[in-house]
């Protein structure tokens, strides 16, 4: 979240981008953590199901706004 704000704070959409994209890797190493939560007897498999969902969704639509800027920043030029 705090990625997004900072390169939403840069007002320029290619800057904006850049931000989404760490946002995105931040999103890759939760899930990565949940494995190891998993693992590690932290979470159950339901727990860790439930919150690999929502992180595949959250990823699925920083992704899908990524590709709407690019599509603006391109048609912008």
């Amino acid at each position: 979240m705090s990625n997004i704000a900072e390169g939403y704070e840069r007002d320029n959409n290619k800057e904006f981008i850049k931000f989404l994209g760490y946002s995105k890797g931040s999103v890759g190493e939760v899930r990565s953590l949940l494995y190891v939560a998993l693992d590690q007897e932290y979470i159950s498999e339901i727990e860790f199901n439930n919150l690999k969902e929502s992180a595949t969704n959250i990823s699925t639509q920083i992704a899908n706004f990524i590709k709407y800027l690019r599509k603006r920043v391109n048609t912008a030029k």
